[in-house]
């Protein structure tokens, strides 16, 4: 079973580090907020997990159904609070894999269920598809490498779901924010998970 409290720290320090590059994208084709919103949310989560009793996965997805605004928000509120109760189940003596696998299954569920959205409409949908598909089939890594794909792809496509729909094809060019967000999600997790794969950023720029 991954440690949940290692992944939320982890994602923390990973999204301090990418808030740049984030709000960047977001400016090219949204309201320029994703890198705030999601930094702000995270921080909420390590400070609602310190204090207890939710953890990892629990405290973010209460944090972000209840107190992270935006178009994200509440989608990443779906998801994380899926995989928290699919690892909760799981149990600590559990099939770690196989609880994450069904938990981001639940939680893509969800959030299309909301959003409406499918792959291909430029979305976090975009990275959170494939990588469901993968970690199933192939594990922590392979799911990491199928999330940053997936949002790089994004810089290709037009949007067809929130704001960056309104730019039309002006959208194309920079990766999804959302989608990059989930993609430095499974990275963190992979990582966690899979201390001796060495997999690369998937924020743009990166070394």
């Amino acid at each position: 079973m991954i440690d949940q409290d290692t992944v939320l720290d982890r994602f923390a320090r990973a999204v301090e580090d990418g808030h740049g590059a984030l709000t960047d994208l977001d400016q090219h084709s949204g309201d320029g907020d994703f890198g705030d919103n999601l930094r702000a949310g995270v921080r909420h989560a390590v400070r609602s997990a310190e204090q207890g009793p939710r953890r990892g996965f629990a405290a973010l997805g209460e944090v972000f159904l209840d107190e992270v605004g935006g178009t994200s928000g509440p989608l990443l509120g779906l998801l994380f609070t899926e995989i928290a109760r699919a690892l909760g189940t799981a149990g600590s003596s559990g099939d770690g894999l196989a609880a994450l696998a069904s938990g981001t299954r639940a939680g893509l569920t969800a959030i299309q269920r909301v959003g409406e959205a499918e792959e291909g409409d430029r979305t976090l949908v975009d990275a959170l598809a494939p990588a469901v598909t993968a970690l199933g089939r192939d594990g922590y890594a392979a799911a990491a490498t199928a999330a940053r794909e997936g949002a790089e792809r994004t810089a290709g496509l037009t949007a067809r779901h929130g704001r960056a729909s309104y730019l039309g094809e002006r959208a194309k060019g920079a990766q999804d924010p959302g989608a990059v967000g989930i993609a430095l999600l499974f990275w963190v997790i992979a990582g966690v998970a899979e201390p001796d794969a060495t997999l690369p950023s998937p924020l743009p720029g990166a070394a």
